[in-house]
C-alpha cells in the first residue's frame, strides 16, 4: 500500500515508492512499470527526474545513506566517552532488527543483484567506508594501540549481526553483538 500523498512531488512519490519496493523486494526484481504505477505518475516524471533506472537505485542508496547516517549520529549523540559511543552505535541496531519491516542491508542486498563495477557496488563502498572510518576513528579517540585492526573486526560484527538478523530471525543478535564489541574493545584497550 502506497504512502504517499498527493501532495508529493513526482520526485519524491517515486524515490518513496522505489525504496519501498526495493528494500522489500530488491532493486532488480522491481519493474519501472509497477513503481510508476504505485507511484501514480507518468513514465516521463520517472526518466526526466532520474533518467534510468540505474539513476533511481542510486537515489534509493543515497537515501538509505542518509538514513544509516542519521541512525549512527543520533546513537554517537546519546553518549559522550567513544567507548560508549561505539557501544551505542550497537545498541542502535537493536532497534533497526527490531522493526517489522526489516530486511538486511540494503546496501548488501543490492550489490547482490548487480555486476561488478555497477554504480550500486560504489555507493555500497562508500556506504562501508563511512562504517569503517566511524569504528577507527571512535578507537582511535578511545586510545586503542590499532584502530585500523579493531575497526575492522568492529565492522565484522556490525555486519555479522545485521545478517545473523536477516536470514536467522534471531532475536538476541543485536546483544550477543554489543557484547562482542565490548569484549573486543575492553581487549584493545588492556
Amino acid at each position: 500500500m502506497p504512502t504517499s500523498t498527493a501532495k508529493q512531488g513526482a520526485r519524491e512519490r517515486i524515490l518513496e515508492t522505489a525504496s519501498r519496493l526495493f528494500y522489500a523486494e530488491g532493486v532488480h526484481t522491481v519493474g519501472i512499470d509497477r513503481i510508476i504505477e504505485e507511484a501514480g505518475v507518468a513514465k516521463a516524471s520517472l526518466y526526466k527526474t532520474f533518467g534510468s533506472k540505474d539513476a533511481l537505485i542510486a537515489a534509493y542508496l543515497d537515501q538509505r545513506h542518509d538514513r544509516q547516517v542519521a541512525r549512527i549520529s543520533r546513537a554517537l549523540a546519546s553518549a559522550d566517552d567513544p567507548r560508549e559511543q561505539i557501544l551505542a552505535i550497537f545498541d542502535s541496531q537493536a532497534a533497526l532488527f527490531a522493526s517489522p519491516d526489516f530486511r538486511g542491508c540494503a546496501f548488501a542486498a543490492a550489490t547482490a543483484e548487480g555486476p561488478a563495477g555497477s554504480p550500486t557496488e560504489e555507493k555500497s563502498r562508500l556506504y562501508r567506508s563511512y562504517v569503517r572510518e566511524i569504528f577507527r576513528d571512535l578507537a582511535a579517540q578511545a586510545g586503542v594501540a590499532d584502530p585500523d585492526t579493531l575497526s575492522l573486526q568492529l565492522h565484522l560484527v556490525y555486519d555479522g549481526a545485521q545478517q545473523t538478523a536477516r536470514m536467522d530471525h534471531e532475536a538476541t543478535v543485536a546483544a550477543t553483538a554489543r557484547k562482542t564489541a565490548e569484549a573486543l574493545l575492553d581487549a584493545a584497550l588492556a
